[in-house]
């Protein structure tokens, strides 16, 4: 594979010097035939001198192009030379395998070769070699000029067959997958459910919505979703569930909807809670009901923040028990819960940062925020010692680097040693970022010798001004 213009060039040279074609470039790469147009040229202008690229030294093209071979006249087509690459272009009929770089003349800035590549592509063009060019022809497609390829692609594939097709709605180039799905839903060549697999499937979000609004859009009748609306709930990805949620209203399935009330995701409850709203349900008092048991190990956490999103401050009450439930997912979410209804109690969710879960201290920090200042700063910094799970010590210092002043800089200093590259790495820009508090006290000593201690974070202009700041000398 040809990963820049540099191996471009490097491929230039070995053809120039006889190698085949197939040998030096990967044919079914677009990458590699791009970077060979690009590092045949090697971009003259970046050059000293603006001298030609190697390769024109110690093999230049003979002035009579009919005699070349497919290698040499693939370096024709990629030369410096406008007039060359447009007598290439003329020649390049002989070789069917140099199309691809006959698709990328249909969009060069010289006008004449530009002219006689499209007239070349169009004639030499069809269902077949459009399928192996597709991915080639997309990406010169994003450039100025290069419209007309797409166009033609368009054209051809529109009359392709489904089976033909199905190469391309399985592309790892998504840019391919999209125009093909696009072509099979104007062309109606895939069955609704075949849709709605589709939209389940693929992981590039364009593909998933073009696919589930078509596989939704086509049904006429209830029946019809049968086959459309299992692959959509059932998806990995939060954009189709909810679509296929949002759906059940329209195929007379509201009372479906329920269960997604306490998705994973809040998109997909947010559009379960109005399926439900719309049949005369009450969200709320469905989250309600399920969290009333604390203790309940099936409680599912998208119930508990369901609960804060659509209930109100009165139901923080339900919440509070939560915090101790025996699965870390409800934990977190009660946290998250109270931080949404305005009820994080810090005396409260204190406890929760040497929680073992990861995801419960996160929330709990995110929760503390507003109250770092009232939290005692040595227990904090405690929190920070290398002894302490990273979770730990990445919430503890959170909250310390919010509180600012001393502590903060005093703590991001300690953190110098940390294990966690990542942690090591927010604590210096931490101190980077370190001002005195305008209520902090004048010329303290310690700030000067946590600043000494960073000295190799700052320029000595940025040091003196940082110690000029605190009120000490430099």
């Amino acid at each position: 594979m040809l990963e820049n213009i540099e191996d471009g060039a490097a491929a230039a040279t070995r053809l120039a010097e006889g190698a085949p074609l197939h040998g030096t470039v990967d044919v079914a790469d677009p990458a590699d035939w791009l970077a060979l147009d690009a590092g045949a040229r090697e971009v003259a202008w970046h050059r000293p001198q603006f001298l030609p690229p190697g390769w024109e030294h110690s093999a230049p093209l003979p002035a009579d192009l009919t005699q070349l071979g497919e290698s040499r006249l693939a370096l024709a087509l990629c030369h410096r030379d406008g007039r060359i690459r447009q007598e290439a272009v003329r020649q390049s009929a002989r070789y069917p395998g140099l199309l691809p770089l006959v698709v990328i003349r249909c969009a060069d800035w010289v006008g004449p070769v530009r002219e006689n590549a499209r007239r070349l592509l169009g004639e030499a063009l069809n269902v077949d070699s459009a399928l192996d060019l597709a991915p080639l022809i997309l990406r010169v497609g994003r450039r100025d000029r290069g419209a007309f390829g797409v166009d033609v692609l368009g054209h051809l594939l529109r009359q392709a067959s489904h089976g033909q097709l199905a190469v391309l709605l399985t592309d790892p180039d998504r840019t391919v997958r999209r125009f093909a799905y696009r072509l099979a839903i104007d062309g109606r060549l895939l069955r609704p459910a075949e849709l709605a697999r589709a939209a389940a499937r693929d992981q590039d979000s364009v593909v998933q919505d073009l696919c589930a609004t078509a596989a939704l859009t086509a049904p006429k009748e209830g029946d019809a979703y049968e086959e459309v609306l299992p692959p959509l709930l059932s998806a990995r990805n939060p954009r189709v569930r909810s679509a296929g949620v949002t759906a059940l209203r329209r195929a007379g399935q509201s009372k479906q909807a329920e269960p997604f009330l306490s998705d994973r995701s809040a998109l997909v409850r947010a559009c379960a809670r109005y399926v439900v709203r719309q049949q005369g349900g009450d969200p709320a008092a469905w989250y309600r009901k399920r969290c009333t048991a604390p203790d309940d190990p099936e409680l599912p956490p998208g119930a508990v923040i369901g609960l804060a999103e659509c209930g109100n401050r009165a139901d923080a009450g339900l919440l509070r028990p939560l915090l101790v439930h025996p699965a870390a997912g409800v934990r977190a979410r009660a946290v998250a819960g109270l931080r949404a209804l305005d009820c994080a109690d810090a005396k409260q969710l204190r406890p929760l940062l040497d929680d073992p879960a990861a995801g419960v201290v996160r929330e709990t920090a995110a929760a503390l925020l507003p109250s770092a200042r009232e939290l005692p700063a040595d227990w904090l910094l405690e929190r920070t010692s290398s002894e302490r799970p990273r979770h730990v010590r990445v919430g503890a210092f959170r909250l310390l680097d919010a509180r600012g002043g001393i502590v903060a800089l005093r703590a991001a200093v300690g953190l110098f040693e940390d294990p966690d590259t990542k942690l090591r790495t927010w604590a210096a820009q931490s101190v980077q970022r370190w001002h005195p508090s305008p209520d902090g006290r004048r010329g303290d000593t310690e700030v000067g010798e946590l600043l000494d201690r960073s000295r190799h974070l700052f320029s000595d202009y940025v040091l003196r001004r940082r110690k000029w700041e605190a009120g000490l000398d430099s």
